[in-house]
């Protein structure tokens, strides 16, 4: 039972499990409203609580609040990593590509061994087509640091793939797709068969993927470019 724990160093995280619930139930402002009630004791679960905070609105496809939340914990508590690097997440939801690279830069700074700083800050280049020797650099270094993540090998795989290696792109995104098999790396693993001419391999992984996860933006993109019906 969630709301009696008495160890007060598990309580304020058995707060933020209950808003979180709270919240997939619908209700939004009351979740917020409880996350607000907690009593965090230490910074780290005043982070906590900011996360949450932004994970709910986020969830709720309520950016613009989770930004506005996330920015003013940023100035109060300027040297906290995860507040950073989410906000860089959501200020690329909001396309704002040069505040998420000042973000993942801080992040950067602060801890040179986030390896999904490094990743999120290549993978956003790679994806847009821009400074891609730079975004090659920034997903080896993440991959150094964390060689099997199938979110840094399937950003490795993009990269190639938008430098013009279609060989070495589905090795990688196949590596990653064995790992993890989510809509995101099926979209670009599918994308780089096609283009190889591998169109039925392709079509039956986007199926497959979408069977799995029909509301996955990246997927949905893909089908609707390649012409391929769920």
């Amino acid at each position: 039972e969630l709301g009696r724990i008495d160890d007060p160093a598990m309580r304020y995280s058995a707060h933020m499990r209950q808003a979180t619930l709270r919240a997939r139930q619908g209700r939004i402002d009351g979740a917020l409203a409880m996350v607000d009630r907690a009593d965090p004791q230490d910074d780290e679960e005043r982070t906590l609580g900011v996360l949450t905070k932004a994970q709910i609105l986020r969830d709720a496809d309520q950016v613009d609040r989770a930004v506005a939340i996330l920015v003013a914990a940023d100035k109060a508590m300027p040297d906290t990593v995860e507040i950073k690097y989410e906000l860089a997440m959501l200020y690329e939801r909001q396309g704002r590509i040069d505040q998420l690279e000042r973000l993942l830069r801080e992040v950067i700074a602060l801890d040179p061994d986030h390896a999904h700083a490094y990743n999120a800050l290549g993978y956003t280049l790679a994806d847009r087509n821009q400074r891609l020797p730079e975004a090659l650099d920034l997903i080896t270094q993440a991959l150094e640091l964390s060689p099997e993540d199938p979110f840094i090998l399937d950003s490795m795989g993009w990269v190639k793939f938008r430098m013009g290696e279609p060989s070495a792109a589905i090795e990688y995104l196949k590596r990653a797709y064995a790992l993890r098999p989510e809509a995101d790396i099926a979209a670009h693993l599918a994308e780089v068969l096609w283009v190889q001419g591998e169109r039925d391999s392709a079509t039956e992984l986007l199926r497959t993927a979408y069977a799995k996860d029909p509301k996955n933006r990246a997927l949905l993109d893909t089908m609707r470019r390649l012409e391929v019906r769920p």
